[in-house]
């Protein structure tokens, strides 16, 4: 009887594992949408099987974060808040989120002081100065960059 009992639990964490699975490789995903997903499913279960997929780095929010500061600095104009505040709403670790932009601080400041120059370019055609420093700024672009730009210092 012992011997049924936990070949089903292995089975069903078997079935969970490749539930997963088949989730994260369709896109993406940090461990708090792998838990909202399968909220409903035995907590034990999901537990051991988020472990088990971490171990094998299929679950990385460090990794995550990485790939997604590169998507977002080939896709999007985004200030180093925003940023910082679209990882944060996916449930990845505040301290993690700090942590990559310390490391990578001045790579991001380049590519937010390039994200607004273009923002500024677009705008300043059909808007005063004004509104797109106010604009900027509710964008969450640092006040030095906001700055250099207003004075045309693109260097």
């Amino acid at each position: 009887m012992k011997y049924k009992e936990s070949f089903e639990e292995v089975e069903k964490i078997d079935k969970l594992r490749t539930q997963m699975l088949k989730y994260i490789l369709y896109k993406k995903r940090t461990e708090m949408e792998i838990r909202q997903k399968f909220c409903e499913e035995d907590e034990n279960l999901v537990e051991d099987a988020i472990e088990y997929l971490k171990e094998l780095k299929y679950i990385d929010d460090s990794n995550y974060i990485e790939r997604s500061v590169q998507e977002f600095i080939q896709l999007k104009t985004l200030s180093i808040k925003e940023m910082k505040y679209k990882l944060c709403q996916k449930g990845i670790n505040k301290r993690l989120v700090d942590d990559y932009i310390i490391k990578y601080g001045e790579q991001l400041l380049e590519y937010e002081f390039n994200s607004a120059k273009k923002i500024w370019n677009k705008r300043i055609q059909n808007s005063d100065e004004n509104a797109v420093r106010e604009f900027l700024y509710k964008k969450g672009y640092k006040q030095e960059t906001i700055e250099k730009l207003f004075l045309g210092d693109f260097e």
